[in-house]
């Protein structure tokens, strides 16, 4: 491909810098002059580059009045006249034809425009400029991700579209290798608010934004033993898919740029910003197996608010239905079985022999979201206003674990002999999650390239909890012994149901920025406020009281378990309603030291009101070693201060693990704040921050125009790293089993500064571009190989957890879930074809090795998982879509360890009942892709 450029000058030095081009690409043509053109919505200047190419004509145009714009995306067979008309439609740009045939770009004038200022110009230039790049990964405007010295991936609304997915967090999951987002069961809240991950780490070590500006986190903090245990991250599926203009992903530390979290990088999710939008999409799809329907109906409007304003609202509807692919209840549910010599159990009991074995639900849960998306901006005489809103509604419904009827302690038996929920009972856990944010700023830009930005974001997550279809056995028995009811009434008056209790995480954002542009340097200059509130709201009473027990004394006999069975509530002495604040002061550079050296630094301070201060600082270097060539590479220092829910969330929980038999085992299990009396009595300190240090080098090979290799390795060590105890019990030592008596406590856990860890890494992203089949087509090689290591396990000095054996502080499994539970490689092969009127999206995904201790350790085998869909282009306005995710029903290795109600159960005559490894078919603990299987789908688009 021979690329023809021409350059122009003018006769005085400040004058713009023009160029043309001419290329002798080929372009595929159905008649005279009528050529077909594949251009995506970029900036001006690239979108000529592209148009030219395809034409095989000259296209003279101002490089710094294109660059500038935005270009509409074009797709279809049009003159090279019309292209460019609907190119540059709304830009404010037109194409002129000359007497040689040459097409040259102009800008448009006319009565209204030219009672504008040369300011108002400007600042249209400086808004429209922040909009060509990605925003993440510099505060410096007008760099494409190819100049940025660190690897962002930037991901379009249609790669979105053609995923076939409803929820950005299994988007994200299919398309960038280094992002994880993990399945659980039975792990409370962390079934509903799945924990996602960026290269291995934690979901608290990744920072989310929505147009640049940071997003509260979730409420909710993984407590139990799933990928992310002891983290809280930021809700991924809060914000509609169909709202989204592009997501741009960070693959590198930005702690100096962007302040807290943003150890493992960064994730910009971008709103629509277009002002002609109208978009009906509906789709509906199931499980190969029958279950997990999706349903989804979205509508996107744009309209113009004023000459140069807009606003771009999204409506999302979903209902998604849970999937079950628990085994069989193999264990004996009524207390009347015996056991013979080979291990099978025995009954006559007619209630055993025809009980439901399909006691569980393991699987995803069900959810209806109602969702609201809105971007918008105006430009004024002097500057723009601009602002978005977001809300999201959800309610959940997942299940714990089955209360049989042989359970006397969790189902006890009444006077009549029955159980007091006689066939046993499932409890379910509700879920109700609220997540909202908006965002207003002013941004005003003067003639001396001098440009002021500021803003202010409020977000907030509230999840109230209710088990429902439960027990307070506590109550039962209480009942059972005052009252004089009859064991039908008795049982007619148990609650089935009641408020557990609420989490809720505001944040509060006021952000300045100052920028100053000069010939060959770029100056940054930020202030940051930012204030956090989290709350914990008791439950009723029903849902935390032992009513069978008073000053831990039993008051009968038999003592049942207190408060409601699944999902136990909150007191009241265990409220929170605490806050803190933050300030920050930032800076940023960027000098070009020649035509292909760019340095870029930048130094952040953190101050908070809690733990203290964090001083962090970054340098990058971009160098373009020639026209195939770019070297790239940052070292950077990080921080991620601990989250409110580390500093303060306490409860009491029933929580279900395998001791070093391989049973399964309930306990209860307090997890204690940070300032508790128990924490200060051991004599753990106030948390502070993790530190780590990043170190990134990268390579960008461009062997001809429509390929691109990346290939970035990168170094991440995180000191100090903040993790969650384990369950920690009597006996370990006398010290501990003292503070254990004085606090009323039989086992506990809580957070401390207590592991170091380094994770080490290559991410690789290669593309190629080219026309067969009368289309064009695009591949995509994309893979993540990482490993993490805890480097050192430690307990505070001159503390009684200091005398203890740190392998009792931190098990096997903690440091499993860090190390192993996530896959340590994965590889994606994206195909996507495209012509004027079908697209073909086909998706390989290979998963590597992942291993999990759960009592034993089991290591799960690599898969490769296929993705499919096909779009047809009905008419201008209306496409179709049919597609399959995991077209091939791969499933994970089955389940060996960590299994539950398991065994053989026979009749008196030696028929088999059921026969049962148990109820975990697969791991519940982690499924990098999950355990449903294939998935089958049809979508419709309308555009009006």
């Amino acid at each position: 491909m021979k690329k023809v450029t021409q350059f122009f000058c003018s006769l005085f030095i400040i004058s713009p810098l023009f160029f043309s081009l001419n290329t002798q690409a080929k372009a595929q043509t159905i008649a005279p002059n009528i050529i077909h053109f594949t251009v995506t919505a970029q900036s001006v200047d690239q979108a000529l580059i592209k148009l030219a190419q395809q034409a095989d004509q000259t296209i003279i145009f101002s490089y710094d009045l294109t660059r500038s714009f935005n270009s509409n995306a074009i797709d279809g067979y049009y003159s090279v006249s019309l292209a460019l008309r609907k190119l540059l439609k709304n830009t404010g740009l037109h194409a002129e034809i000359n007497d040689k045939g040459q097409w040259s770009i102009k800008q448009k004038y006319n009565i209204a425009a030219q009672r504008k200022s040369k300011l108002k110009s400007n600042i249209k230039k400086k808004v429209k400029a922040i909009e060509k790049i990605a925003i993440v990964g510099s505060h410096i405007n007008g760099r494409t991700a190819k100049e940025l010295p660190v690897p962002v991936d930037i991901i379009s609304a249609d790669t979105l579209r053609n995923s076939g997915q409803i929820n950005l967090g299994q988007i994200l999951q299919a398309l960038v290798p280094s992002f994880n987002f993990s399945r659980s069961a039975i792990s409370d809240g962390s079934d509903v608010l799945q924990p996602a991950t960026l290269r291995g780490l934690g979901p608290d070590q990744t920072l989310i934004l929505v147009n640049g500006k940071r997003r509260h986190q979730a409420s909710l903090i993984h407590i139990n033993s799933s990928v992310g245990r002891g983290t809280a991250g930021t809700d991924m599926n809060a914000i509609p898919v169909t709202a989204i203009k592009r997501i741009e992903v960070l693959r590198d530390g930005a702690a100096a740029q962007y302040g807290s979290d943003a150890i493992a990088g960064v994730i910009n999710i971008v709103l629509n910003d277009s002002s002609e939008q109208a978009t009906l999409v509906t789709s509906a799809g199931a499980y190969q197996q029958g279950d997990g329907q999706d349903y989804q109906l979205s509508y996107t409007q744009g309209l113009e608010l004023d000459d140069d304003g807009f606003i771009n609202a999204t409506l999302s509807l979903v209902d998604h239905q849970s999937t079950n692919r628990s085994g069989l209840h193999g264990a004996c549910q009524f207390a009347q079985c015996t056991q013979l010599d080979n291990g099978h159990w025995q009954t006559d009991d007619p209630r055993e022999l025809s009980a439901n074995r399909a006691t569980f639900r393991i699987g995803d849960p069900s959810y209806q979201q109602l969702s609201f998306a809105a971007n918008s901006a105006v430009e004024l005489n002097q500057g723009q206003l601009y602002g978005f809103l977001t809300y999201s509604h959800r309610e959940n419904q997942s299940a714990a674990f089955f209360r049989h009827s042989a359970n006397s302690n969790e189902n006890p038996l009444l006077a009549d002999g029955q159980a007091a929920i006689a066939q046993g009972y499932l409890p379910k856990i509700d879920s109700d999650i609220e997540d909202m944010s908006y965002n207003f700023g002013y941004k005003v830009s003067f003639d001396n390239d001098t440009a002021i930005d500021i803003s202010y974001t409020y977000g907030k997550n509230q999840i109230d909890y209710t088990t429902s279809d439960s027990l307070n056995a506590s109550y039962a028995n209480y009942l059972l012994n005052t009252s004089d009811l009859t064991m039908d009434e008795l049982r007619g008056q148990l609650p089935k149901s009641a408020f557990a209790y609420g989490l809720s995480l505001s944040l509060e954002t006021v952000n300045l920025l100052f920028s100053q542009d000069y010939e060959n340097y770029s100056l940054v200059l930020g202030s940051e406020f930012r204030q956090e509130i989290y709350q914990i709201i008791p439950g009723k009473p029903y849902s935390f009281k032992d009513y069978d027990t008073e000053s831990n004394q039993a008051l009968f006999e038999h003592d049942a378990a207190g408060g409601i069975q699944g999902f136990p509530g909150v007191a009241p002495e265990l409220a929170v309603n605490e806050s803190r604040d933050v300030v920050s002061i930032f800076a940023e550079s960027v000098t070009k030291i020649n035509d292909f050296i760019e340095l870029s630094a930048a130094v952040r301070y953190d101050d908070y009101d809690i733990f203290g201060n964090s001083s962090n600082t970054k340098v990058a270097v971009h160098w373009q070693v020639s026209d195939q060539v770019i070297l790239r590479g940052a070292y950077s220092t990080g921080f991620r201060a601990p989250s409110m829910q580390q500093m303060y969330f306490n409860n009491i929980s029933t929580q279900f693990i395998v001791d070093e038999s391989g049973s399964l085992l309930s306990e209860e299990v307090e997890t204690f704040r940070n300032d508790s009396s128990l924490t200060t009595r051991l004599g753990v300190p106030t948390l502070k921050e993790e530190e780590s240090d990043n170190l990134s080098v990268g390579l960008i090979y461009s062997p001809t125009q429509n390929i691109d290799i990346n290939i970035d390795f990168y170094q991440i060590d995180i000191n100090d790293r903040i993790v969650i105890s384990s369950k920690l019990g009597m006996g370990i030592s006398p010290l501990l089993d003292q503070a254990f008596a004085e606090e009323s406590v039989t086992k506990g856990q809580f957070f401390l500064n207590g592991a170091d860890t380094a994770t080490q890494g290559t991410d690789i992203v290669a593309t190629w571009q080219t026309q067969a089949f009368s289309g064009d087509i695009n591949f995509t090689l994309a893979a993540n190989f990482t490993n993490t290591k805890v480097t050192k396990l430690f307990t505070p000095d001159h503390s009684t957890l200091h005398t203890i054996a740190v392998t009792e502080i931190f098990s096997q499994q903690d440091i499993s879930i860090i190390e192993e539970w996530q896959p340590r490689n994965k590889i994606s092969l994206h195909t996507l074809y495209k012509n004027q009127h079908w697209t073909v999206n086909i998706l390989l995904n290979h998963y590597g090795k992942y291993t999990i201790t759960d009592g034993g350790k089991q290591t799960y085998g690599a898969e490769l998982l296929t993705d499919i869909s096909v779009s047809h282009q009905v008419s201008k306005s209306l496409a179709i879509t049919v597609g399959s995710h995991n077209l091939f029903n791969v499933m994970p290795d089955k389940n060996s360890i960590g299994n539950s109600r398991g065994g053989t159960i026979e009749d008196q005559q030696g028929n088999i009942i059921v026969d049962s490894t148990g109820v975990f078919k697969y791991s519940r603990r982690s499924a990098p892709f999950g355990f449903n299987g294939a998935y089958f789908y049809a979508s419709l688009q309308y555009d009006f």
